[in-house]
């Protein structure tokens, strides 16, 4: 496949290296600083605190052109609206993988509705200077794989092929059948769940609190039940049912741990992507 990977943060770097080692045509979209990294030195990782670095080759380009049989598209929610002006003028199936409860028409009407894939990435890491260190694959990334679907649902020949290419680069990634709901559903949780940890000043600190942890349950159920169908993974049902009390302290032990701890980050990009995810959770919690 001819890919162009818009975003060339941690995931966007990430999975243009794998799916480039994979033997694919990638381009990797940058700007100013990191594009001249990515020319000097091409996508370097470490996975985890090891010293270890790599360095893959993958091309960086400031302006694509032409056509490509798959655009995956990696920003944050509030810098959707700047990069559909420039995929409007490319050709290509988009495969939007971020944070989105804005459902697909808002996409479509910009691009086209037929280019359009949704997806989540379930990878994580972090950047130390021009370094991408990864996260190292364990049970939770075995268990939990990247989904990706079509906004109507249905199992498309392309779709498959994107799974499987993927899956050949090492992304372990699955076919969502209801994407959109994946999406919104995740929405209606980590929603509530920054918002309360960068109020209290971080994740322990919202565990010390047991009032705002109720708080931020509750604004969690609200968003659950204005979900237009059953939330997706079906596991997050149990936010609706499960008493209050349990919950709570089942949420404030996570707020203890060393996953949580990586919730801390009240950096401007990731308060102003939460605002745009917030804004269209109660859009679509208004409709219903």
């Amino acid at each position: 496949m001819k890919l162009l990977v818009y975003g060339a943060g941690v995931l966007g770097s990430l999975y243009s290296a794998r799916l480039h080692e994979a033997g694919h045509d990638v381009s990797l979209l940058a700007r100013g600083k990191r594009l001249a990294a990515l020319r000097r030195h091409g996508v370097q990782l470490a996975e985890g605190d090891s010293p270890i670095v790599r360095s893959v080759p993958v091309p960086a380009v400031e302006h694509p052109v032409g056509g490509y049989d798959l655009i995956v598209v990696f920003v944050r929610t509030h810098q959707v609206d700047a990069v559909l002006e420039s995929l409007a003028g490319l050709e290509g199936d988009v495969l939007f993988m971020l944070n989105w409860a804005a459902g697909a028409e808002p996409l479509g009407a910009a691009i086209g509705r037929e280019r359009v894939l949704l997806g989540f990435p379930t990878a994580a890491g972090t950047m130390d200077g021009d370094v991408v260190r990864y996260r190292p694959t364990n049970i939770a990334t075995r268990l939990f794989p990247t989904p990706i679907g079509e906004p109507d649902g249905r199992t498309t020949p392309r779709l498959e092929r994107i799974v499987r290419e993927f899956r050949t680069a090492g992304i372990n990634a699955k076919a969502e059948p209801q994407m959109d709901t994946w999406l919104k559903t995740h929405a209606a949780f980590e929603v509530p769940l920054l918002q309360a940890v960068n109020a209290a000043g971080g994740p322990v600190a919202l565990a010390d609190d047991p009032k705002a942890v109720r708080g931020m349950i509750r604004l969690m159920r609200q968003n659950l039940t204005a979900l237009p169908t059953p939330p997706v993974p079906r596991g997050f049902a149990a936010l609706r049912i499960l008493p209050e009390g349990l919950l709570a302290a089942m949420l404030r032990r996570f707020l203890r741990s060393r996953t949580a701890a990586q919730l801390d980050n009240p950096s401007p990009a990731a308060t102003a992507e939460l605002e745009r995810l917030d804004e269209q959770v109660r859009a679509y919690a208004r409709v219903q």
